[in-house]
């Protein structure tokens, strides 16, 4: 970003928005985050092979490369002591490519996407989009042949979804329905074009080159039909440096081109996409490293302090990677096994543990002011904001908020609080998924946000600085904190 804009917005939020830049989906984020893990000193683990744990050390995994988890051991750790969390989650709504994404119409070459989490989907209209995510590559050939798991990214805006001619609906000021099926299919080409520069063909089934034995194979079926535009796959094969016939398969998504900045009269705002959830992804992250990098840091720590950053949390969370799955159960009984084989220190160490789920809150809109509640209205530059929701769409309770405003007013950090109206849905997080699913004590935050679930949503510089203060406090006070609540009194 420009030195300018680094200046006015803090050092915090000017590498906020690095990491935004870097992080086009959910696997580009766990990269970037293992980038900066390693910069920091911590070591790589794998879940498919023993893991030998020192106290003092700093570790973390990753699963499907799009969850990752990082953690902390404090030199006074033993077996049974509690874990220090943060959750957060590294997926934000999107339009993904289908298995066969092919579209040809009235001479356009388009490009089929669905939908993916609750998206405002007007706000995809008239973008420079393109493509990024990970694809199953085949390298070399024969008896030789492997595959591996590469990260692409297309720069250049290579697609468009145009919206239509305010002639031809007249009463779309009046209201628009987007229709997810037939509206949002972005355009890549037109046919006339791609054949004038020979680059496709668009007569029917093509050979898949290579079969699965790495020789060349003439034979077409339906299977070896094309499932994608030949100009994307060459596009694809370009970035990466193979040719189009070695790519196996794919997770692609499109992703808005222009890039997240620090932006506003004062330059107060960080106007970006997916800051649902990558601001408090990155936070927690950033709030881990700096309270773990000095020698001393961890010398009286007697727990872990931990980061857990889930996928799939935009869609219900229940996958492999996501925080309804065994990620986080799998993470504290693995470490706590380390050091002891006794089964129930593991039971002791949950009933001992703190997690703070952050995930994005709703700041109040100036032009919808009615939409809040009169006696809970986040606003900007507020600080984080705590949840709450008597049918426990949030997992906050009396205790966990107060262990987490005693941190704030130790610090002089401002704190929020939130309760949707009763005449409103509420949505939910990762904190009751994981809260109900290991029985550890939890606690809903998120930072406040306009245009949360569009394309480019905007929040406050001086809130990214709050929460990461406010983490970094939480990993080096909780232990002495909680010991000072009375739970069997």
């Amino acid at each position: 970003m420009a030195g300018d804009e680094r200046s006015k917005g803090s050092s915090v939020a000017a590498d906020l928005i690095d990491f935004l830049n870097a992080s086009p989906t959910a696997f580009h984020a766990v990269e970037e985050a293992k980038k900066i893990l390693k910069n920091a000193g911590y070591e790589q683990i794998s879940e498919r092979k023993d893991w030998s744990l020192e106290a003092g050390k700093k570790y973390y995994f990753t699963r499907n490369h799009s969850t990752i988890v990082a953690f902390a051991i404090g030199k006074k750790y033993v077996a049974g002591n509690g874990f220090h969390i943060i959750g957060a989650h590294t997926d934000s709504p999107c339009l993904k490519l289908k298995p066969v994404s092919k579209v040809t119409k009235c001479g356009y070459l388009e490009v089929s996407v669905q939908t993916y989490g609750g998206g405002l989907w007007h706000t995809w209209f008239d973008r420079d989009l393109s493509v990024a995510g990970r694809m199953i590559i085949r390298e070399g050939k024969g008896d030789s042949v492997s595959y591996s798991h590469r990260l692409v990214r297309i720069a250049d805006p290579i697609m468009r979804i145009p919206t239509l001619a305010i002639h031809l609906d007249r009463g779309v000021n009046d209201g628009f329905k987007v229709n997810t099926q037939t509206h949002l299919v972005p355009v890549l080409a037109t046919s006339i074009k791609a054949e004038l520069d020979k680059v496709i063909s668009e007569n029917g089934p093509v050979e898949s080159g290579i079969s699965t034995d790495g020789k060349k194979s003439s034979k077409k079926s339906k299977t070896d039909e094309q499932k994608h535009h030949s100009l994307l796959l060459q596009l694809l094969a370009d970035e990466v440096g193979c040719e189009p016939n070695d790519i196996c398969d794919f997770e692609l998504q499109a992703c808005d081109t222009q890039p997240s900045i620090i932006a506003g009269a004062v330059k107060e705002f960080v106007y970006s996409g997916r800051l649902d959830n990558l601001c408090m992804s990155f936070c927690s992250l950033k709030s881990l490293i700096d309270a773990t990098t000095s020698e001393s840091s961890l010398e009286d720590e007697a727990g872990v302090r931990m980061v857990a950053l889930f996928d799939h949390e935009e869609v219900g969370s229940n996958s492999a990677q996501g925080a309804g799955s065994p990620v986080m159960f799998d993470a504290l009984s693995r470490v706590t096994y380390s050091f002891s084989s006794n089964s129930k220190l593991l039971e002791k160490a949950i009933q001992k543990s703190f997690l703070v789920s952050a995930d994005m809150a709703h700041a109040l809109h100036p032009n919808y002011m009615d939409k809040h509640e009169d006696n809970h209205q986040p606003k900007l530059h507020g600080g984080l904001v705590i949840k709450h929701n008597a049918n426990q769409r949030y997992a906050t309770n009396a205790v966990t908020s107060f262990i987490f405003r005693e941190i704030a007013a130790k610090h002089n950090l401002p704190i929020q609080d939130f309760v949707v109206r009763n005449d409103m849905p509420c949505g939910s997080t990762i904190g009751p998924i994981l809260a109900s699913g290991t029985g550890i004590r939890t606690v809903d935050v998120g930072a406040p946000q306009l245009s949360m679930h569009s394309i480019r949503e905007m929040c406050a510089v001086d809130d990214v600085q709050h929460s990461y203060e406010h983490f970094k406090a939480f990993f080096q006070e909780f232990s002495d904190l909680d010991a000072k609540i009375l739970v069997d009194a």
